[in-house]
């Protein structure tokens, strides 16, 4: 059973403040720019080589990220500078346990003093017990990973498709299909033009605030996607949501009955809501306001779209919802790995879980 080591977290790792990099400064390349919850861009130098771990230290607080490339941290985070000894990516998975947000010392703008967390005790496993704890979380984040990437792949498959057979009209038996010409170019002689008015709605979501939510599965969407969960729907499944206030003109798929709020729209159609998940979003929706952009419903409903006939539409819906229903048990197996992860975090981290006499393989680079 592994001892652990009761120190300090200024003896465990030293934080160090980020990089200022203004907008225009920074040159088009191949390093993630960091902010304090997502990589926000690339730019053509480095600040620190990897392994890079990093965190919120103004603004956004208590996310922790990973990177194994050269990066630049912003100045609004904390990177690790020195590791101590210490397995990075057991500093990573350590820090997630700290809800750092905690630490908020900005009156205003939540920020994180580092200074404040070097008193902190902490209790260390030994460098070997560390990687195994790493090896084991690395495991479940690498399967995430991996589902992800297929889920991606699938989502490319069907807007591929899309692409063939209603943009550039490679649809099955297109070469025998005689073209005339329409409002919107040559298209197949039994194809139609329509005003997306005369085949769908656009109904404006309802209010919601977050603390009017209840605990609940049913996802609540807003121009950014989803925004939250509630205990009551607004909108039976599955359902297109898109963006009214704010991100102008996105455009969402929820396989379950949802709550849309009123900076969104949801759609109401007979038409099969598979393609028109896919014709909506080669759409040019123009922003009403140019104080806050808002989309313009009447100008949407008057955008036209090529109508194929109810065979090519229902042989283009067979293949689309085959490629998310795959791409949904995907995301049903990565919502067990997390729930998983996040339960056995914890645990690993506290010794709860001992693995210190477990069998594990180590990733060569760790033992380096």
């Amino acid at each position: 059973m592994s001892t652990f080591n009761n120190t300090t977290f200024q003896n465990f790792v030293t934080l160090q403040r980020g990089f200022d990099l203004p907008k225009q400064d920074r040159k088009e390349g191949e390093f993630p720019i960091v902010a304090s919850t997502s990589v926000q861009g690339y730019h053509a130098k480095y600040k620190v080589k990897p392994p890079g771990v990093i965190t919120g230290r103004s603004g956004s607080l208590g996310f922790v990220q990973y990177l194994d490339v050269p990066f630049w941290p912003l100045n609004t985070t904390l990177w690790v500078k020195d590791f101590k000894g210490n397995d990075p990516k057991f500093a990573y998975y350590f820090l997630k346990t700290l809800s750092l947000e905690r630490y908020n010392s900005g009156a205003g703008v939540p920020t994180l003093n580092r200074n404040h967390l070097d008193a902190l005790d902490v209790a260390i496993p030994p460098l070997p017990t560390q990687r195994k704890i790493a090896a084991i979380l690395s495991a479940y984040d690498d399967l995430i990973e991996n589902n992800l990437r297929r889920i991606k792949i699938l989502e490319e498959m069907a807007q591929n498709l899309y692409r063939e057979w209603f943009v550039k009209f490679r649809f099955p038996g297109h070469e025998q299909a005689r073209f005339v010409d329409s409002p919107l170019g040559r298209i197949p002689e039994d194809w139609e033009v329509k005003k997306l008015g005369e085949i769908l709605g656009l109904k404006y979501g309802k209010a919601l605030k977050q603390e009017n939510r209840r605990e609940g599965n049913v996802p609540v969407y807003g121009s950014s996607g989803i925004v939250g969960y509630h205990n009551v729907h607004l909108v039976n499944g599955p359902g297109i949501v898109i963006g009214r206030k704010g991100n102008v003109g996105s455009v969402y798929w929820s396989e379950k009955s949802f709550y849309p709020i009123d900076t969104a729209y949801f759609v109401s159609s007979e038409m099969p809501l598979r393609f028109l998940f896919y014709d909506l979003q080669t759409k040019n929706f123009l922003n009403n306001d140019a104080a806050v952009p808002g989309l313009n419903r009447n100008q949407a409903h008057s955008l036209e779209t090529v109508i194929p006939p109810e065979d090519i539409l229902r042989r283009f819906c067979c293949f689309a919802d085959d490629f998310e229903q795959q791409a949904a048990l995907l995301r049903i197996k990565n919502t067990t790995l997390r729930r998983t992860r996040d339960m056995l975090l914890p645990k690993l981290i506290s010794g709860e879980v001992d693995v210190s006499e477990l069998d594990i393989a180590i990733p060569e680079e760790a033992v380096a």
